[in-house]
């Protein structure tokens, strides 16, 4: 049983914060046209989130003693004798909403699972992982929009997954600096990739093959998941889109670069992402 407490920042859930956090996302988080209860929610939802990333990717010599405190509080809820004291404004904000508590927990045990594992021998390995790293933020979304269903969740899923493997495209050299691999060490293997070609100035021609491979299915996942766009209205429906049309925009530039990862991180610009965004509201899914 945990009985210390641990220090944490308070997680910043105002626009300011938001701003800051979210420089070189491939898509808004909450923009400002959302109307201000869910705009709050999905504020907490990533700074949470956000939390539970850099405790698990911040090279914390304590870090699986701070998830377990932070599982600890998930569960206790904001009333209850937390172990993070910090977490209490944010847990109050997400109880308020009535967010489920599971996708919370799958967070934390993501952040668990980079503290032993640093490589996926697959890609459905990889995309195991995202169900616990991604998957449950889009399921939290979905809860704030009141959209949540046994249709919707899946769809949400593909998008949450394709999301999360263009991240991860985009971060190779980032990750691999870290001792962190998360392109499919199978792909790698089979075009004679090595580990410390990651780490190069820029990606040899295997190397982009391997990215080309993941980005192509990235944007399978992000097609796969689009209809969820058409079975939605109003602000719902042009937010979603714009979570796709990030993912969608991205893998459009990683293209661009010829899948060249390293040298600079592909990302798109935002005209071209609200381009996207207005696009895929009108049609309702990708194409």
């Amino acid at each position: 049983m945990l009985s210390r407490q641990v220090a944490l920042p308070p997680p910043a859930i105002g626009t300011a914060a938001l701003r800051r956090l979210q420089r070189g996302e491939n898509f808004s988080v909450a923009s400002a046209w959302i109307p201000r209860r869910e705009r709050r929610l999905l504020l907490a939802v990533y700074a949470y989130a956000r939390l539970v990333d850099e405790v698990g990717d911040g090279g914390r010599d304590d870090a699986s003693a701070v998830l377990d405190a932070i599982e600890h509080d998930v569960r206790a809820g904001a009333s209850g004798d937390l172990l993070a004291p910090a977490l209490r404004a944010v847990l109050a904000e997400l109880e308020r909403g009535g967010l489920p508590q599971a996708p919370l927990l799958d967070l934390i045990e993501a952040n668990r699972r980079d503290q032993h594992v640093s490589r996926y021998e697959t890609f459905d390995d990889l995309i195991g992982y995202c169900r616990l790293s991604a998957d449950p933020v889009g399921r939290l979304v979905l809860a704030i929009m009141g959209a949540s269903s046994a249709v919707t969740r899946p769809l949400s899923d593909a998008i949450c997954s394709g999301l999360q493997v263009v991240e991860h495209l985009q971060d190779v050299g980032e990750d691999a600096r870290r001792g962190r691999i998360y392109l499919p060490a199978a792909d790698l293997a089979a075009e004679g990739v090595s580990a410390h070609e990651l780490e190069a100035a820029t990606a040899s021609p295997a190397l982009r093959r391997v990215i080309a491979l993941q980005s192509d299915r990235a944007r399978a996942l992000l097609v796969t998941g689009s209809p969820l766009v058409g079975m939605l209205r109003g602000w719902k429906r042009v937010a979603v889109a714009g979570y796709l049309a990030g993912g969608l925009t991205a893998v459009t530039a990683l293209a661009a670069a010829d899948f060249d990862v390293l040298g600079r991180r592909p990302r798109a610009g935002r005209p071209a992402r609200a381009v996207a965004t207005a696009a895929l509201a009108i049609r309702g899914r990708a194409r």
